[in-house]
């Protein structure tokens, strides 16, 4: 938030002249014209500062939003005044499913209470939240004909999973995620977030964000039908052990390893599938030094593809033993992004 600051130069102008006299006026005046001039100096200064209180913005001038004054020092607000929200809010959770994601998923089912709360207060305008598990490699264990990486889950299996039927969910027709309307919606989350870890070691992160906003995936009938809307906020939350790897390549010969392409043709196919970036929020919760105490790799290639989404992206460390305080953070940018898209 910039801050307004006002500067005066006060120049008072010459004192009127004394009567005229054939010499200098005595040493013993000179203090006297200082603090008379100072005395103007006080005055001038003392309505430059009033004048200038009229003119700034409302909240320099300690008033709010409806016009009304405080009735006590300092700005005060309506009881009923909400600070400019965006309604509507999908929130795209891509978790990482190989063999070494077991505990981190258990800490992200943890932190989810509180992030979901937190998004509550935050953003008090929102009053539609869809919410929505992806994996990072394809997911047989999911429904039958949704077993396609960027599939929403609803049924998990596989070592350490939930090993449950999770949805479809109820409502006027059956959907893939969960909204803000599920009474239980902090269990109906931890059953799909333990996605296990019998994914590939070859973790295709970006390929499975992609796949999931693409036209392709929710069209009617298909694996995230009604998922994503044009005009929500969009939250994405990374979380991985590992990078999404570059091709390898012997002499003209090339095996597509991880998503393919970089981290700039992942953006750019991002953009083909919502050009509209400033209403996206980005948090990867990663790899971020070599020497971790949890193993993980330093997910240069995800850190890249985070930071392409510029003031609208955030990053955590993966090893940290809590989740809570990485979403707790990350509330104010995405109650800011929320406060720019029109409601």
């Amino acid at each position: 938030m910039s801050s307004i600051r006002s500067q005066y130069s006060l120049s008072p102008g010459p004192l009127p002249a004394a009567p005229s006299l054939r010499r200098p006026a005595a040493r013993w005046m000179r203090p006297a014209l200082t603090l008379l001039q100072l005395g103007l100096v006080g005055l001038l200064g003392l309505s430059a500062c009033h004048s200038d209180d009229r003119d700034l913005g409302d909240e320099a001038a300690g008033r709010t939003p409806g016009g009304m004054k405080p009735s006590g020092p300092g700005p005060s607000l309506p009881p009923d005044y909400m600070p400019p929200s965006c309604k509507k809010v999908d929130v795209l959770f891509v978790i990482d499913d190989s063999g070494s994601m077991a505990d981190n998923q258990l800490s992200l089912i943890r932190s989810f209470p509180g992030f979901v709360d937190g998004m509550r207060r935050k953003l008090a305008g929102a009053q539609d939240y869809h919410i929505g598990v992806v994996t990072s490699d394809d997911y047989y264990a999911n429904q039958s004909g949704c077993g396609k990486i960027g599939s929403l889950i609803t049924k998990t299996g596989g070592p350490k999973s939930s090993k449950m039927d999770c949805g479809p969910f109820p409502g006027p027709t059956p959907r893939r995620y969960l909204t803000n309307e599920d009474t239980d919606l902090k269990q109906r989350f931890a059953c799909i977030a333990q996605v296990g870890s019998g994914g590939a070691d070859d973790e295709r992160m970006a390929r499975g964000l992609l796949n999931a906003i693409s036209p392709t995936t929710h069209q009617k009938g298909g694996c995230n039908e009604g998922f994503l809307r044009p005009d929500s906020l969009l939250v994405i939350v990374l979380i991985s052990d590992e990078d999404d790897v570059p091709d390898q390549c012997e002499g003209t010969v090339c095996a597509t390893n991880g998503s393919g392409g970089t981290p700039d043709d992942w953006f750019s196919e991002f953009k083909r599938y919502r050009p509209n970036t400033d209403s996206v929020v980005v948090m990867s919760l990663i790899g971020r030094r070599a020497n971790n105490p949890c193993g993980a790799v330093p997910a240069s290639r995800l850190m890249r593809f985070t930071n392409l989404f510029k003031t609208n992206a955030y990053l955590g460390d993966i090893c940290d033993a809590s989740y809570d305080s990485f979403f707790e953070s990350a509330l104010p940018l995405i109650g800011s992004v929320c406060g720019m898209i029109p409601g």
